[in-house]
């Protein structure tokens, strides 16, 4: 392990997911208790579009992919609620439209970047201050949005008409609550990927709704397993010489289906 922290590139990734998982563990669970897992997918792949514009026009990658991802979300959400178009086809619709269009703009930009692989299956091993400073406010984004409307993401996580009911702005808190998942989901992609981002955002909080019995204990222990998934994968990587990103989803899928298969066992 000393020898793993000798070197500055691994540090920086170790800082990176430390801060990553704590908006994987409080947004994934939001996500999970939603019942919105492919929503997560669609984002990531929607805001490929994003890249691939942003390779087109020349502006840095990150400013395409968010403004994409963004984007997608709140459309997703305006889609399924005022039009009453199912939620699942708005979101294969732009999971297609994203992968299309960004395809469609990286062949018209002539270039090809060994940045784009990147954000497809992830980069631990080149992580920039700028990507630590990012992921840093954007956990204090999350906590703080967490913390001032703990009670309205409860609500219309459970009871989304009673909440209404009730007089909260389910339009704001939904939104909020989408632009968040966006902006976690663009942050993740540095870590895993664009491909295998949506397995780090539910298989930690699918694990820590077993174990809790209310929301905030389930963001609390979704956020510690995503930490372990995290540096277990990391220096499993490290050890084995293989990429970070897919061993942290491997890591994280064979303790889901450990458990999986003993609760199974004992019925």
């Amino acid at each position: 392990m000393t020898e793993i922290l000798s070197y500055t590139f691994m540090q920086n990734a170790f800082v990176l997911v430390a801060l990553a998982s704590i908006s994987c563990g409080v947004v994934g669970s939001l996500i999970t208790v939603n019942r919105m897992s492919s929503f997560t997918g669609s984002i990531a792949h929607a805001s490929f579009g994003g890249l691939g514009l942003a390779y087109l026009i020349g502006v840095h990658p990150m400013i395409g992919a968010t403004v994409f991802a963004v984007g997608s979300a709140l459309s997703i959400g305006a889609l399924s609620e005022r039009n009453k178009l199912g939620s699942d086809t708005a979101m294969a619709a732009l999971w297609a439209t994203g992968m299309a269009a960004g395809l469609v703009f990286i062949k018209l930009s002539g270039t090809y970047s060994s940045d784009l692989m990147s954000w497809l299956f992830g980069s631990l091993m080149a992580v920039s201050a700028t990507d630590i400073v990012l992921t840093g406010a954007l956990d204090v984004v999350v906590i703080g949005s967490v913390a001032l409307f703990y009670k309205e993401f409860l609500g219309i996580s459970f009871d989304l008409e009673f909440t209404r009911i009730q007089g909260v702005p389910v339009w704001f808190v939904r939104g909020l609550f989408l632009v968040m998942a966006a902006l976690t989901t663009i942050v993740l992609m540095k870590v895993t990927g664009l491909i295998m981002v949506i397995a780090l955002l539910t298989i930690p909080p699918a694990i820590a709704d077993r174990f809790s019995n209310s929301l905030r204990k389930m963001m609390i222990l979704a956020s510690l397993l995503s930490l372990l998934f995290s540096v277990a994968g990391l220096c499993l990587a490290w050890w084995l010489d293989l990429p970070a990103g897919p061993v942290i989803i491997l890591v994280s899928s064979i303790v889901y289906f450990i458990l999986i298969a003993v609760k199974r066992k004992n019925g």
